[in-house]
Formats: C-alpha cells, sequence, structure tokens
C-alpha cells in the first residue's frame, strides 16, 4: 500500500498543479509546522455561481516535504466549484484527493494543507498596495526568536 502512495505523490510531484503565488487572490493562508520544518502558502479567488459564492481558483506555495507539495497539488484542483463552507468541511483526507489516504507518518502534510486552507477561508482580502510577501521572502527575512533558519552547507553532508 505505501509503495502505490509513494507512485502517485511520485507522479503528482511531477507535475505539480496551481504551484505559484496568485496577485489577484481575495484571501491568503499561511501555515508552518515547527514539528517538520514545513511551511505551505494557500491562494484563494473567489467567483459567484448560481448566486452562491464559490472558489474559482487556488494555489499554493510550499517549502518542506514532497508529500505536503503533493497533497496541495491535488487540494487545489479539488477546490474549484466548492463553496467555502464545503472547502472548510474537507478533511485532510479527502484534501489529498488521488494520492489516496496518506501513510500515518505523512498525515500531518494533509493537516497542514487543511490550516492552510482554513486560514485562507478565514481570511480577508488582501491589501493590493501592500508589498506582496511570498514563502522565500518570509524565510530569508530575520527571526522573531521563535524559529531559526539556518542553510545547510552542502559540505556538511559528507
Amino acid at each position: 500500500m505505501e509503495k502505490d502512495f509513494e507512485d502517485r505523490a511520485r507522479q503528482a510531484l511531477a507535475q505539480p498543479k496551481n504551484v505559484g503565488e496568485m496577485n489577484d487572490a481575495d484571501s491568503v493562508g499561511t501555515v508552518g509546522s515547527p514539528d517538520c520544518g514545513d511551511m505551505l502558502r494557500m491562494w484563494l479567488k473567489f467567483t459567484e455561481k448560481d448566486g452562491k459564492k464559490v472558489i474559482d481558483r487556488a494555489s499554493f506555495q510550499a517549502f518542506g516535504c514532497q508529500t505536503a507539495i503533493a497533497v496541495a497539488s491535488m487540494a487545489t484542483e479539488l477546490l474549484k466549484g466548492k463553496t467555502p463552507e464545503e472547502a472548510r468541511n474537507l478533511k485532510p483526507n479527502e484534501l489529498s484527493g488521488e494520492l489516496g489516504p496518506l501513510p500515518p507518518m505523512k498525515i500531518h502534510c494533509g493537516q497542514l494543507v487543511e490550516q492552510a486552507l482554513k486560514s485562507a477561508l478565514d481570511g480577508t482580502e488582501p491589501d493590493t498596495k501592500a508589498p506582496v510577501e511570498t514563502l522565500a521572502g518570509n524565510l530569508q527575512a530575520r527571526s522573531s526568536g521563535k524559529i531559526k533558519i539556518v542553510p545547510l552547507d552542502d559540505s556538511a553532508s559528507d
């Protein structure tokens, strides 16, 4: 079973969908997991369909584990056409879509995507006049003292 998951995850990583920031997003959610060092930002763009507010587009930017990237790719496809309420009620195992159930040691990846989605759904319209922060920029910014990011030297892995 884990081998099947690895094959599906590898396929999702080969061509991830909806990667990158969305300049016209209506809301943005960012989360990070100090347990594994993963960070994920999700952008949502809404439209009206049949008198309901629905997700028109979703995109993401991720730093960290490959499973989180694969789940985020699947989730952004799954979210299209869902109302905010429908999206909010999706569980991590549903967000993984065609990847299927996540192995126990990867469940946190689905939870990371779920938390970014909920953060975006709780967000407000971004200030288009303010400079857009990127995930990479956040990683280069000075730490608030809670987390210290230290780049590894290639020679350290020898």
